[in-house]
């Protein structure tokens, strides 16, 4: 698992919202952006302190957190 030691929860910061090495930039932060069609280039210009490792790390994240979603019946 490529996030281990890279994705962090911290009651304290960002809401306990999922944070890349314990700095204020959020796995959704690094996911609207993709979203958005920035390139990791293009992420990495914007946020110099990330490195392709962390941008992978939140992939890795999500697709996880996807393959955990509960379909509960309607």
């Amino acid at each position: 698992m490529p996030e281990q030691n890279i994705i962090t929860i911290e009651a304290g910061k960002r809401s306990g919202k999922p944070c890349i090495r314990g700095m204020r930039i959020t796995v959704y932060d690094v996911l609207s952006c993709l979203a958005a069609g920035m390139s990791y280039e293009e992420l990495l210009e914007d946020f110099p302190y990330l490195t392709k490792r962390d941008i992978l790390a939140c992939l890795s994240y999500a697709a996880e957190r996807e393959q955990q979603t509960l379909i509960l019946p309607g």
